[in-house]
Formats: structure tokens, C-alpha cells, sequence
């Protein structure tokens, strides 16, 4: 895993790249069309934080998730307290999603607070402390505000979009108004295209950076978490390979999937490799996908990813541990 001021500066420099980025095409179009796009901004962005802010009701809702009184499961509750403790954040309601795939998510806004759900499908995969290495991953995100800093950069492709929108709108307008009209509004969306394209890898790359970030915090609160969220990750990828058939029926699931711990839609390919590891252990399991080497086509489609490779994930993980 790059070292912790390595991803300090990685995320940083993303955070800068995203922001300038954006502030310049903005500018250029406004200066090159003379048109008054501002009132576009406030909407997206108001849109925008109105859907963060009521975005874990919305979540509850498409994933069924229920809060879990701590009568019916006290021991993940003391789980969450401790490890809470050790991360030095309030505890997070504790939720459960009603979904077959294991997979475990945090989430949260300024009026429903955090919160930190698993799946059913992951407390019948995993055994306790791989359960703990995974709440463990998701309280890093908590601490490290991944929800509040996702939901910023993940604002500028929406508001390039509807730019972009505008523009080709104005394309038209010009166009019949005057020659030469249309020349500028294409080039404008030209901009507009590439930049969301280059944001969008950004965003992609902020994100699987936070990944680390939230791997390394699971490995220093919990004991052995290094080799315990490795077995775990390794078990949730396995298994959700596994549900070909489950993961097509709840394709309207996807919505929030990079909240998730793990993407269900990448653990096919991620497993393309690795189909012969059905029977093995969990730790096999584990050494299996450490001896693999990453092809051309894995580093490509990591580039639009916003989970890193798992196989890169477990060998970060190994050096910690």
C-alpha cells in the first residue's frame, strides 16, 4: 500500500487537479459564449445538496436497510462501539441491509447523521472478525469524511453535464440566428466533453485512493486487520462472483455501488483469473489471488474504477500487515 503520505498527497493533488479543472472550463465557456450559465450552477448544486441531504432515506429505501436495535444483535453493537471508540467518532447507527450480496456500506448526512450498514449476505459470509475488519474499512470512511468529499467532486461532472446540455440548446439558437454561432457552442462542448471525461477519472481515482485510506485505518483499529479485511475482502469478491443470477435481478441496486466496501460488478472480471479457487480456503484463497499479476486490460478498467483491483487491494493490505 503507498505509504500514508503518499495517499495525503494523491488526494490532494486530485482534490486540486478536479477543482482547477473545472473553475477553467467554466470560465473559458462563459467568456468564449457570453452566456449566462450561473443560474445553471445554483440549481446543480442546490439539487445536488438537497439529494445529499436526504440521500440515507433514499438509500434506507432501495437497499432496505433498517436500523438494528442492539438487543437483537448486542455484540455487533459493542463491535461498533469499541471500534468507533478506537477511530475517535460517535458511534454511527447501525444498519442492516436486506440484500443476499455481502457487501457492507457508510453513508450519512448533516439531518440523518452517519451511518454504517451491512448486508445480510455478509454476516453469513464472514466470520466475526472479518465482520470487524470490514465495519473497521467503513468507519475510515466516516472519520475521513469520504461522504462529504465524494459528494463534492461527484457535483462537478453533474454541472458539466447540464453545461454541456445548455450549450448545445445554444448551439441551436445561434445557429439560426447568425453564422458562426454554432462554431463556438461546439467548441464549447468539446471542452465541456473532455473535461467531464478527465473528471470523471479523477473522481475515479479520489475515490479508490480513499479506499487505501480506509483500508489502512481498518488495519490500525483492528487486531490483525491487515490479514482479517484481506480474507474478507477475498470471501466478498468469491462469493459475489458467485451470484451471477442475483446480481442481474438487483441491477437497480447499483445506484450507490460506490459506497460499497466492494463492486459487485467488477467481481466477475476480477475473478476471471481466479475461477479455479472455488473450493479452496480462505486463506488459499487469499495466497491464490497474491500470486496473480495484473494484466493490461485489469490496469485499464481500474482507470474507470472507483474500487481498486483486488488483487492490488490484498497486496497493500500484506505489506501492512
Amino acid at each position: 500500500m503507498p505509504s500514508l503520505w503518499k495517499l495525503r498527497l494523491s488526494m490532494v493533488a486530485s482534490l486540486a487537479i478536479i477543482i482547477t479543472l473545472s473553475t477553467l472550463v467554466i470560465a473559458v465557456i462563459l467568456s468564449l459564449l457570453q452566456v449566462d450559465l450561473i443560474y445553471i450552477g445554483i440549481f446543480v448544486v442546490a439539487i445536488n445538496l438537497l439529494q445529499w441531504l436526504i440521500s440515507p432515506y433514499i438509500i434506507d429505501a432501495i437497499y432496505r436497510a433498517r436500523e438494528i436495535p442492539e438487543t437483537e444483535n448486542p455484540k455487533l453493537h459493542a463491535m461498533v462501539e469499541n471500534l468507533s471508540r478506537k477511530s475517535s467518532i460517535k458511534k454511527p447507527r447501525l444498519m442492516l441491509a436486506r440484500i443476499p450480496i455481502p457487501n457492507a456500506f457508510a453513508y450519512g448526512s448533516p439531518i440523518a447523521g452517519n451511518r454504517v450498514a451491512v448486508t445480510e449476505g455478509l454476516l453469513k459470509t464472514l466470520d466475526e472478525g472479518e465482520v470487524e475488519a470490514v465495519i473497521g474499512h467503513e468507519l475510515g470512511h466516516l472519520k475521513h469524511r469520504d461522504v462529504q468529499i465524494m459528494m463534492f467532486v461527484s457535483l462537478l461532472p453533474a454541472l458539466f453535464y447540464y453545461i454541456g446540455y445548455s450549450l448545445m440548446v445554444s448551439s441551436m439558437y445561434r445557429s439560426s440566428r447568425k453564422e458562426g454561432g454554432s462554431g463556438i457552442a461546439l467548441l464549447g462542448i468539446g471542452l465541456v466533453a473532455f473535461s467531464l471525461f478527465l473528471t470523471y477519472v479523477c473522481v475515479s481515482f479520489l475515490s479508490r485512493v480513499r479506499e487505501y485510506y480506509a483500508d489502512r485505518h481498518s488495519a490500525t483499529i483492528v487486531e490483525n486487520g491487515a490479514q482479517k479485511l484481506s480474507t474478507g475482502l477475498a470471501k466478498i469478491v468469491h462469493a459475489t462472483k458467485n451470484m451471477r443470477k442475483t446480481r442481474k435481478e438487483m441491477q437497480h441496486l447499483n445506484a450507490f455501488k460506490a459506497l460499497f466496501i466492494s463492486d459487485p460488478d467488477k467481481a466477475e472480471a476480477e475473478f476471471i483469473t481466479l475461477s479455479a479457487l472455488a473450493t479452496t480456503s480462505d486463506q488459499k484463497l487469499v495466497e491464490e489471488i497474491l500470486s496473480q499479476k495484473l494484466t493490461w486490460i485489469d490496469r485499464l478498467n481500474e482507470v474507470f474504477s472507483t474500487h481498486p483491483h483486488i488483487v492490488k487491494r490484498i497486496k497493500a493490505l500484506q505489506e501492512l500487515g
